[in-house]
């Protein structure tokens, strides 16, 4: 699912809709992962004529770690979104307060690609937008940031020579 129509021009059309590559949420996984593993284990080793409230406290204790360390990059993941429309390239993110960037896309001059040995092991990297007037934008984290990089190149500098 790309922008709402109503976010799009006279005349503008979506033409690509991306977001950051799932590797992103390696390590917010891991540690949800390890602070359910704590707090199993630290469950298993109370008394058991604590319990329910020592359950009830562990959960407790377990849940609201998990909101920052799981949740909250979670909620980052899903609202950060970059598309390329036939007049723009857009970057919409934020849970509550909504950062958005628009750079017309006859400003952009070039278009780049970087990537590191981890990206080159999950199949993503960041794109880089060279613009006239401002400093470059980049878009981390794209998957197969090779194929996109050729496809916004074409969709950009092609539609130009025309």
């Amino acid at each position: 699912m790309g922008l709402p129509a109503k976010l799009l021009g006279d005349g503008e059309h979506e033409l690509l809709h991306l977001r950051s590559h799932g590797k992103t949420m390696i390590g917010p996984t891991l540690w949800l992962l390890l602070i359910s593993g704590l707090g199993g284990a630290l469950f298993a080793v109370l008394p058991v004529d604590w319990r329910p409230w020592s359950g009830w406290t562990v959960a407790l204790l377990a849940g609201l770690l998990a909101v920052p360390a799981w949740l909250l990059p979670v909620l980052r993941w899903r609202t950060t979104t970059y598309t390329l429309t036939t007049h723009r390239l857009i970057t919409r993110a934020g849970i509550i307060n909504k950062v958005g960037h628009d750079v017309p896309v006859n400003r952009i001059t070039n278009v780049a690609y970087q990537r590191s040995l981890s990206d080159r092991i999950f199949g993503c990297g960041s794109l880089v937008f060279t613009t006239s007037a401002e400093a470059p934008v980049v878009l981390h984290d794209v998957p197969k940031v090779e194929q996109v990089g050729v496809e916004v190149s074409n969709l950009l500098f092609g539609a130009r020579t025309r």
